[in-house]
């Protein structure tokens, strides 16, 4: 691909954008430059096939190059070739050569966002998750190696780094090390930063729980937990094969919230797995309410090939259906409560992105979502009064008295 003109489409998780930034840096070490789709001489697409919905979106988003020179890459050619092939003949780039060819686990993201890759692969074994078998095992990434990519990240102006896997807290299992000793050392990385931990299998989290609290009392590390749940059924988490009941997720919840009352915990839930009845969904619902989770990603079941629960037999579309729109409504009302909490309230604020021209997007130490309309440099540190709830966001006054500091 030396010197060409390459267009590149990513999808997916956050683990898998750091991937695309990583193949972006080793395409321009060939001299490469990365174009629209029109006057590109080649096209990659970084898939993911997570649930059903986003297989169909990628291949028609495959099938809309087909007569191009493609590339695919991503969780998709791992698991699904033939799917692949019913609609392109593309060639193949491994996202184990992307790491190989590639220097540190540390990336830039958007703004004064930093991302670092600390593990692929996962410990659990769900029964419906095609990722687990398009990411294998548990590999983590040596400590030397996240601390050396904090170090850069820190150094060119990060105030944001997020740790991304598919399972955060299993990181360092294999070898017998623990994500609270490795919080502990990155807390001790120069520079004016915080650490927002991603995903985390509450059967990880619960053996190195009473640790990760007292890590997360560092204010290098965001009060954000997303602690995917899936379902509040004892029964349906079996048939899952989570590894955790509800109530252990209760306890988890309860341990950070007794120590950060005001920490955001997001979580994930599926609608309608098989056999699901009404009484296992209730559950669901009682769970997401005493849990009290704030942004919660909502997904129909959907069957995934070579999965174990692909040989269950599915509840009609228009149960999981309605089961996903009343939990999306308790999930709304949680959020605002949760939003209006902080109205009159006085938090430090940092800037981090920006989306709409003349404001600027910040993060408190809890990872409210707090917007300024003022337009802000990356970094700026400051106070602002929490004024007015928009759900997926707050709105923040600068305090005038507090003119801020550049991180």
């Amino acid at each position: 691909m030396q010197g060409r003109r390459i267009y590149i489409e990513s999808y997916g998780c956050t683990y898998n954008h750091a991937d695309t930034r990583r193949l972006e840096a080793i395409l321009e070490g060939l001299g490469c430059r990365l174009t629209g789709p029109e006057e590109a001489d080649a096209v990659i697409i970084n898939t993911c096939t997570v649930i059903g919905a986003t297989e169909r979106k990628m291949l028609r988003r495959l099938a809309a190059f087909a007569d191009r020179d493609l590339y695919v890459t991503g969780c998709m050619p791992l698991v699904q070739m033939d799917e692949i092939r019913s609609v392109c003949t593309p060639h193949v780039i491994h996202p184990d050569e992307i790491h190989e060819r590639s220097d540190g686990v540390g990336t830039p993201g958007a703004g004064a966002v930093g991302v670092v890759q600390v593990a692929s692969g996962c410990v659990g074994r769900c029964s419906y998750c095609i990722t687990r078998l398009a990411r294998g095992r548990l590999k983590s990434a040596p400590a030397q190696d996240i601390l050396d990519a904090v170090r850069h990240l820190a150094a060119a102006g990060a105030c944001e780094i997020q740790l991304t896997g598919q399972d955060v807290a299993a990181w360092g299992l294999e070898r017998g090390e623990s994500l609270p000793d490795l919080l502990q050392t990155i807390g001790e990385v120069p520079g004016r930063f915080a650490v927002r931990l991603g995903m985390m299998n509450p059967a990880s989290v619960l053996g190195i729980l009473e640790p990760l609290v007292d890590a997360c009392r560092s204010d290098r590390v965001f009060r954000f937990l997303h602690l995917p749940v899936q379902s509040g059924s004892d029964a349906v988490l079996e048939r899952m094969q989570r590894g955790y009941s509800a109530a252990d997720v209760v306890r988890i919840v309860d341990t950070f919230r007794s120590a950060f009352p005001d920490m955001m915990i997001s979580s994930d839930f599926i609608t309608g797995f098989p056999g699901e009845t009404d009484e296992e969904f209730r559950r669901t619902l009682e769970l997401l309410q005493r849990a009290a989770f704030v942004k919660v990603n909502i997904t129909r079941y959907s069957r995934r090939p070579g999965t174990p629960a692909a040989a269950l037999k599915d509840l009609p579309e228009r149960i999981r259906k309605d089961r996903s729109r009343v939990l999306l409504a308790e999930a709304n009302r949680i959020y605002d409560r949760y939003n209006e909490r902080w109205i009159g309230r006085e938090t430090p604020v940092v800037a981090t992105e920006k989306n709409v021209p003349g404001s600027t997007v910040c993060r408190n130490p809890c990872y409210l979502n707090v917007v300024v309309e003022e337009d802000l440099p990356f970094g700026f540190s400051g106070r602002a009064v929490i004024t007015e709830n928009r759900r997926h966001y707050v709105i923040g006054e600068l305090i005038p008295s507090d003119v801020g500091q550049k991180v």
